[in-house]
């Protein structure tokens, strides 16, 4: 096969027949693509996850996150509504809010001191009516037509279920629910089930690859118990485990589910470089594992809602982890571990330190940000080549094992349907 020259750039993305299973370099390098990319999947179309409600719990409440790359606030106003408005002043464009989370009546651009209550509307406009000169007259002032009720944030769409908020700027969207589709749906359901959520702590990181890749990583059943030493060893994940793989109707979300078994023992798994029989922790507690009754059988479910969030549950350990692109080629990955308001002491205590498995720094998600890094590196250098996803073969379909990469081919599916179609 041909290939253009290193310092030929396509104009698009080239995939070699209809499939899926061969995903071109310059689906991860593109500006172009890129910049459609936020149009059409975080903009429009799409729910997008903004936080927790537990992260609001009073009046007044607010965090500043992403969606894309455009900065919005997630408030509860005075009545305590949720509302999630774009941080960006009606005025002259200002991203006027700068903390994280912080408690407020209401805000305020720091440039023109416009001010805005917590459901976005604007409320004081400094000098509208003019300022009265010496003689008496009047002088400027805003336009006789200009009405404050015209000059709001920009207000997003809001989907709230089981303590978990979403927001879209479409405001044609389709219900969240359907969205999901009932299958995954049916898993968002088992970690978030309406049990009062407890907020445990953050990590955020910035992983200099491409948004996509983290998607991926989390639909890829085939890597963890190759590249994660810690998941083959202990058996928290591995390729003979008893596990599904499960997609909505479009393919675009998925779940991952497996059944712990087999820590230590010998099979055709333990033969890969990563497993380490002899490996003994010096503080057995990080293996603490306690069964709860809503996991129902699974000991994990990973779920990929596309395109922004992905949903753990790794044993004990619960958290969402956002991504927010910036670039075709780095976004931050941002972990919010979470527990139930019910919890003991003690279960609380378990989920912190089952924690530290994840994170930018845990013990197998560390691995995860290296790979993407490199990867990224070598699609940059090589931007006319292609990766392979044909494990398990060409199809798109769920299934009872985890040898396959037909998450990865199912996502690239709905990707092509909505990138490739006109307009």
């Amino acid at each position: 096969m041909n290939h253009p020259s290193p310092t030929t750039f396509p104009a698009a993305a080239h995939w070699e027949g209809d499939g899926t299973h061969r995903i071109p370099f310059l689906a991860y390098t593109s500006d172009e693509l890129y910049r459609r990319e936020l149009e059409r999947f975080f903009y429009k179309g799409h729910w997008c996850y903004v936080g927790l409600e537990a992260e609001v719990p009073n009046p007044g409440d607010f965090k500043r996150t992403s969606i894309g790359e455009r900065s919005v606030i997630l408030t509860r106003d005075a009545e305590g509504g949720l509302n999630v408005v774009e941080n960006v002043c009606a005025h002259r464009g200002m991203r006027f809010c700068r903390e994280r989370h912080g408690t407020r009546k209401a805000f305020v651009c720091p440039y023109h001191q416009w001010t805005y209550n917590l459901k976005g509307e604007l409320r004081g406009v400094p000098l509208r009516r003019g300022v009265k000169a010496a003689d008496g007259t009047v002088q400027g002032g805003m336009p006789d037509d200009f009405r404050t009720e015209d000059h709001g944030l920009t207000k997003l769409k809001v989907a709230v279920r089981g303590g978990v908020v979403f927001a879209s700027f479409d405001a044609g969207i389709e219900p969240f629910e359907n969205f999901l589709g009932p299958e995954i749906l049916r898993w968002f359901d088992r970690l978030f089930d309406g049990r009062p959520l407890k907020i445990l702590g953050y990590n955020r990181q910035r992983i200099p690859g491409n948004w996509k890749l983290m998607q991926e990583n989390i639909k890829d059943p085939y890597h963890p118990g190759l590249l994660h030493t810690w998941f083959v060893t202990f058996g928290l994940w591995r390729a003979d485990n008893r596990s599904q793989l499960r997609m909505d109707a479009k393919h675009r979300h998925a779940a991952m589910i497996s059944t712990r078994g087999n820590a230590g023992k010998a099979s055709d798994v333990s033969q890969v470089s990563s497993f380490k029989a002899s490996m003994e922790l010096n503080d057995p507690g990080f293996l603490d594992i306690v069964p709860e009754p809503w996991w129902g059988g699974p000991t994990a479910v990973m779920t990929t809602l596309f395109p922004s969030v992905i949903l753990q549950q790794q044993v004990n350990s619960v958290s969402t982890r956002h991504i927010q692109p910036n670039g075709h080629g780095s976004f931050d990955f941002v972990w919010t571990h979470f527990g139930f308001a019910d919890d003991t002491p003690e279960m609380t205590e378990r989920r912190l330190r089952q924690a530290n498995l994840f994170g930018p720094a845990g013990f197998v998600s560390a691995d995860d940000g290296e790979v993407i890094e490199f990867s990224q590196q070598a699609f940059e250098s090589k931007p006319f080549h292609r990766t392979l996803a044909e494990l398990g073969g060409h199809a798109v379909e769920d299934t009872e094992h985890m040898v396959t990469e037909t998450l990865i081919r199912g996502m690239y599916r709905y990707w092509r349907d909505v990138m490739e179609a006109e307009g």
